[in-house]
């Protein structure tokens, strides 16, 4: 996709393939490759791109900054609208979200009025309607063919479908379905262009998770979770006082950026307010400082980061997010230390409880939710130890526990673009070992024992009692920056470190600590799962040609996994299952026991591996 581009709304892509003929069909994708690269002129809103000399292809985004009618992509050839020029530009778009299909810009705070609530009870819900049932067949069907597929085979006209089928979805209310499909699309994309942000781990978990929805949608599981909510449907929540923790800056793989400043109430609940709109990491950058609508607009971002907000009439979205209807006012008020009220009480919670209510045993019928629940924030108080193979390794600060017996953690960059400041001040941290600060972070839900920073802040004396004078072992922050830094735009300089002779000397590591998820055997059916994603039916069905199905199945079953084993087993048989047509001819048979059987193997290894990684923040003597 090209980042110049306007998003395009899924259904509008969707119509301009399926209005082409079968034998532009063909060409489809060569031509999106070509209009990636192509120049685009920007004219204010509008984007022209000119395809050859008799051509050109002009987009007006609407309000949102997204197309989301087809009179919005004109192309001057005379084929238009049913021409391949205009089908491949809009390929070449980024992929909307939904809430551009009701004309709302993604992460603002522009929201749906709730509205007056029925006083009579409603009728209790026995499972989907026809309706969701015949999109989620369809949905199933379009993800089945995919999958069956590849990567290398999926390219425009079977994403199209895809794109078709999601909204369908979400004409028949079908939230969780639609999202889950335009992270499929996104990630084909991403896979075919060998985009750097592209993470097959990413792409097989958005189609287990896509395929495990509209299965079940299918069967008539009555399952709320499954069907989802709008994010963008608000409801009242009352009178709100907040107090900013930190700044989060969003960079998305759809071409839209911006800042999100999460807060936390008296009582405990974390809120986010947004600020995310198309234009990439420039639009990240300058909404560092944009101005908060919320109320009377007189705070920005900055500011509510290290101050708070009291809010009458405040209205909530289901993901936490405050918006900023007509009836909303916030009046700014004095922003409280980590060190006090709800902020402190984020990091008196011992790290491992934290942890065991972020990655709790989720049901896999509702990732939506576990997904949710591991992006909390969590709070800790860290040591760094230093560095060792390329990787930050940090200590909880735990009373009564020598160093061997803590816990070694991972820190990763929240986020690596080169834009950002993450990576530079994570660095700049582990160049002192024995330095004691407060984080807030995110939990990798994939990775053992890894915790991705988004602040860190001075720790206070009281909290550490393994030396006289903590204060000498922690940040010093300038006093603008009152008590904390955002890793993402505040720059760590080395004024702001303890001279290295001052810190203490910590325990010599000479390795790495082990990690099970990616030591476990089962890295022989977690490669088989993505290669069947990665390069199709047939790529999956080797295993079983080479001879080598029963090597794999024999060492997942010496190894303890027998029921990776059989899944394993499972998987290969039926990608090699073959059917004859009424002349005899073998054909590949029907994508949908294929599509089960990956399912099936797909929802076992993540339960799995989510397991592994909890078990990893466990204690060393409690492991």
């Amino acid at each position: 996709m090209n980042p110049e581009l306007p998003p395009v709304a899924p259904e509008v892509a969707a119509a301009a393939v399926e209005a082409l003929t079968s034998r532009l069909r063909k060409k489809l994708d060569a031509a999106i490759e070509t209009y990636v690269a192509a120049p685009v002129v920007v004219e204010g809103a509008v984007r022209r791109v000119r395809c050859g000399e008799d051509a050109e292809v002009v987009l007006t985004p609407g309000p949102s900054g997204a197309v989301t009618d087809a009179e919005q992509a004109v192309c001057s050839c005379l084929l238009a609208p049913r021409c391949l020029h205009r089908a491949a530009v809009l390929g070449a778009c980024p992929v909307a979200d939904a809430e551009t299909a009701v004309a709302q810009d993604v992460g603002t705070s522009a929201e749906v009025e709730p509205q007056p609530q029925d006083t009579a009870a409603p009728p209790p819900q026995t499972g989907p309607t026809d309706a969701q049932l015949t999109a989620a067949r369809s949905l199933w069907a379009a993800a089945a063919a995919v999958l069956a597929a590849g990567i290398p085979a999926a390219g425009a006209v079977a994403q199209a479908e895809v794109l078709r089928a999601s909204h369908t979805a979400r004409l028949a209310g079908l939230h969780r379905a639609e999202a889950a499909a335009l992270r499929v699309v996104r990630g084909l994309r991403g896979a075919r262009s060998r985009h750097d942000g592209h993470r097959l781990a990413d792409l097989v978990a958005d189609l287990r998770e896509l395929l495990l929805t509209t299965g079940l949608l299918a069967a008539a599981d009555p399952a709320p979770a499954l069907v989802g909510t709008a994010r963008r449907a608000y409801r009242p929540e009352g009178a709100l006082r907040v107090h900013g923790v930190c700044r989060e800056p969003v960079i998305s793989a759809t071409g839209y950026g911006g800042v999100v400043t999460h807060v936390i109430s008296d009582d405990g609940r974390w809120f986010s307010v947004a600020d995310v709109k198309p234009g990439g990491p420039a639009r990240a950058r300058g909404a560092a400082t944009a101005t908060v609508a919320l109320g009377s607009g007189s705070v920005d971002h900055a500011g509510l980061s290290r101050g708070g907000l009291l809010i009458s009439g405040a209205t909530l979205s289901s993901d936490g997010r405050l918006g900023a209807g007509k009836g909303v006012r916030a009046t700014p008020v004095a922003g409280r230390s980590w060190n006090s009220g709800p902020l402190a009480a984020l990091f008196a919670r011992p790290l491992a409880e934290a942890v065991a209510a972020r990655l709790g045993n989720a049901p896999m019928s509702d990732p939506e939710g576990a997904e949710r629940t591991a992006g909390e924030l969590v709070g800790c108080d860290l040591v760094i130890v230093g560095v060792v193979e390329q990787q930050v390794l940090a200590q909880e600060l735990t009373s009564g526990r020598a160093d061997s017996d803590r816990l070694l953690i991972r820190l990763l960059p929240s986020n690596g673009h080169p834009d950002l400041a993450h990576t530079a001040n994570l660095r700049r941290l582990a160049s002192r070992p024995g330095l004691r600060l407060r984080v807030v972070g995110r939990l990798d839900p994939d990775r053992a024992a890894t915790l991705r920073p988004l602040a860190v802040g001075p720790i206070p004396d009281e909290t550490d009692g393994t030396t006289p004078d903590a204060s000498t072992a922690t940040l010093r922050l300038p006093a603008e920056w009152q008590g904390h830094a955002d890793l993402g735009y505040d720059r760590i300089e080395g004024s702001h470190l303890p001279p290295a002779d001052a810190l203490p000397e910590t325990a010599r590591l000479l390795c790495v600590p082990s990690d099970p998820v990616a030591e476990a055997p089962l890295w022989r059916l977690r490669r088989l799962v993505e290669v069947a994603v990665s390069g199709g039916r047939r790529a999956a069905a080797e295993p079983a040609r080479d001879g080598d199905r029963a090597g794999v199945v024999v060492a997942l079953r010496r190894a303890g996994f027998r029921t990776a084993a059989d899944l394993s087993h499972s998987l290969a048989a039926e990608a090699d299952r073959r059917g004859r047509d009424v002349f005899g001819r073998t054909e590949e048979a029907d994508p949908d026991g294929y599509a089960r059987a990956w399912l099936a193997a797909a929802v076992y290894l993540a339960g799995t591996e989510r397991a592994l990684v909890r078990a990893t923040w466990e204690a060393p003597d409690a492991a």
